[in-house]
């Protein structure tokens, strides 16, 4: 490489870290114009035409290096990249496996199959490509992370930990093992050692954005929203186009803010400078969607959604935002995203929630069929199936919801140490209380409205009355378990041997506050447990802050109504199928209403870390 070659490739280099793409793609056609066959400027070159939109272009100069040199890892990489982000995976998985398989092996090639396995349903082939390299400390923090994320999905989140221990054994001063061991921590639910591997990682090695967002993870389960925030920000700062960062910065500024345009800030910046990148500007549409505000959703990935060649996943986000007012819509952009994508789960998931909503349950219980064998556990996929069910009047509606059978009311038998159950009950409310911010707002993506809710997971507690809380929990669970039976339904099924929980919260409404329909997707017996009530549900007389079975919380037509209604009394807990529809009705009272839920699966052992 010549001397002025060199540097103007570095003065391009300092333009494209500071993202001044324009700058950048200027110099890039001049300096690819005087050199035609230099690979890297060709590789350059594509990458900033893609990061301005131009797809096409940006493919045919991928080509032209390819024909250059049809073995180059990195050419064959960044094609395959392309055309993963326009929906063309069956294309780009040979260029991948060929640069995996190259000498040397390519990481980003790993990288970017491994990934497309894990979010395509398939952990065990992300397991085999990712293991070599990290097996061998030669992965980078991104690959590590999807090695932890696939053993996570197969259920072995202690072997993860165990192996990632002996790599930070054998290399404790090697940042790159001591940071996958705070991921495969994280992931096994162990935040406070997470928390100080990561913080001892930050303090002897370059801080990167992926250590920073991992150091972050663990604050944010241990409730150290302060820290958070600033290594969340200290990490989009590095690298803002790290979007699940901005999404938990966002989160977490709309838990205590409560307003939408300052979560979004931090992203707007960057789509500032970055407006062509698909994956923030779905994560913002998710934000608004979450605080409430699906057409602005929609009307921020709209124009991008227009385009022929838009990604599947851009489509499938925009019409989970139009499901919620424009139901043709959503159908359409279903349909476009599985033209791409035809065995893509989510793609039809999203078409078989806009048949509902457009009336048309026979084909809405066709979609159910394949993607219930692919996934029969998801309570999300049997709620939709009953919804269809029950679209269509078909009997077999009455076998998968039957509330009198299915649904059991029964109050908490009184802890030992307690002399009676409101003793407790009142210990109880007390330190669920101290738990919920009394400034703060709900949460994201959850069901409540006008209240809070906690974040860490009670089940894992170690307040002992809140413990005591969980102890009395275990015989009403055996109860129901005996109550329901046995059988083939999806219920019944899975009625064998233990249960753990899977997930326990609180949530504190206050007045006007209520919670929208939904199911708990993976879950298997939920649960509302009554803690502390208003003077006016208590009394009785009212339908205020009941809790309701059986209407979708989803567009249909026709419109379902709900089925059954529980009334709350103080100690009461209600225990349910996961897949249930359910939600409450608004309360107007000064005074709080106090809850504690969780979702109990079947303890097959191998979520244990």
């Amino acid at each position: 490489m010549s001397v002025a070659l060199a540097e103007s490739m570095r003065r391009i280099s300092g333009l494209l870290q500071s993202g001044e793409y324009g700058a950048a793609h200027a110099q890039l056609e001049s300096l690819v114009a005087a050199n035609p066959d230099y690979l890297e400027g060709l590789w350059l070159l594509a990458g900033t035409k893609q990061a301005l939109g131009q797809t096409a272009q940006a493919e045919s100069l991928l080509r032209r290096a390819l024909a250059i040199d049809p073995a180059s890892p990195p050419a064959l990489t960044a094609l395959a990249e392309l055309l993963l982000l326009s929906g063309r995976s069956a294309e780009a998985l040979p260029l991948l496996r060929h640069a995996v398989a190259g000498t040397p092996a390519y990481l980003r090639a790993a990288f970017l199959l491994a990934r497309h396995y894990l979010h395509t349903g398939q952990p065990a082939l992300a397991l085999e490509v990712a293991a070599p390299w990290c097996e061998s400390g030669k992965a980078d923090a991104d690959l590590s992370s999807l090695h932890v994320a696939a053993y996570a999905a197969l259920g072995r989140q202690a072997e993860a930990v165990a192996s990632y221990r002996r790599l930070a054994a054998q290399a404790p001063a090697n940042p790159g093992a001591t940071h996958a061991l705070a991921v495969a921590l994280n992931a096994a639910q162990q935040p406070e050692e997470a928390e100080r591997v990561a913080r001892q990682t930050l303090q002897r090695a370059r801080p990167t954005a992926a250590l920073h967002y991992t150091h972050a993870r663990s604050l944010l389960a241990l409730e150290r929203f302060d820290e958070a925030e600033l290594a969340l920000r200290e990490c989009v700062r590095l690298d803002p186009r790290r979007a699940e960062a901005h999404d938990r910065l966002a989160e977490l500024i709309w838990m205590r803010t409560g307003d939408i345009l300052e979560a979004t800030r931090s992203l707007d910046q960057a789509l500032g400078k970055l407006p062509h990148d698909d994956a923030l500007r779905a994560t913002k549409a998710a934000l608004l969607q979450g605080a409430g505000e699906a057409r602005s959703a929609f009307a921020c990935l709209a124009e991008r959604a227009a385009r022929p060649e838009s990604h599947p996943n851009l489509l499938i986000r925009a019409g989970l935002a139009a499901l919620d007012f424009d139901l043709a819509s959503a159908l359409t952009l279903a349909e476009r995203a599985l033209r791409a994508l035809p065995n893509d789960h989510t793609a039809r998931k999203l078409l078989c929630a806009a048949y509902l909503g457009v009336g048309e349950g026979a084909r809405a219980l066709a979609e159910c069929g394949p993607l219930l064998a692919a996934a029969p556990d998801d309570q999300y996929l049997i709620a939709m199936q009953t919804t269809a069910l029950r679209l269509l009047s078909d009997p077999r509606y009455e076998s998968f919801c039957d509330y009198d059978r299915m649904i059991l009311s029964a109050f908490l038998d009184t802890p030992p140490g307690w002399p009676d159950l409101g003793s407790f009950l009142t210990e109880l409310a007390l330190r669920l209380s101290a738990l919920h911010n009394p400034h703060g707002h709900r949460l994201l993506y959850q069901s409540l409205r006008r209240g809070t809710e906690t974040t860490q997971d009670l089940s894992r507690s170690n307040d002992p009355v809140i413990q005591a809380l969980f102890g009395a929990f275990a015989a009403p669970i055996a109860r129901y378990r005996d109550h329901i039976g046995q059988g083939k339904d999806a219920l019944r099924r899975r009625n064998r041997g233990a249960t753990r929980f899977n997930g326990a919260w609180s949530v504190r409404l206050h007045r006007d506050g209520y919670h929208t329909s939904h199911v708990h997707p993976r879950g298997w017996i939920s649960s509302a447990c009554y803690i502390q009530l208003p003077d006016s549900m208590r009394a009785g007389h009212t339908d205020e802050g009941i809790l309701s079975f059986g209407a979708p919380g989803m567009l249909t037509t026709p419109s379902l109504p709900a089925e059954l209604s529980v009334r709350p009394e103080m100690g009461l807990l209600v225990l349910f199928p996961s897949y249930f529809w359910h939600g409450t009705l608004p309360f107007s009272s000064d005074q709080p209403r106090l809850t504690v839920a969780f979702d109990a699966v079947p303890d097959t052992g191998a979520a244990k870390a």
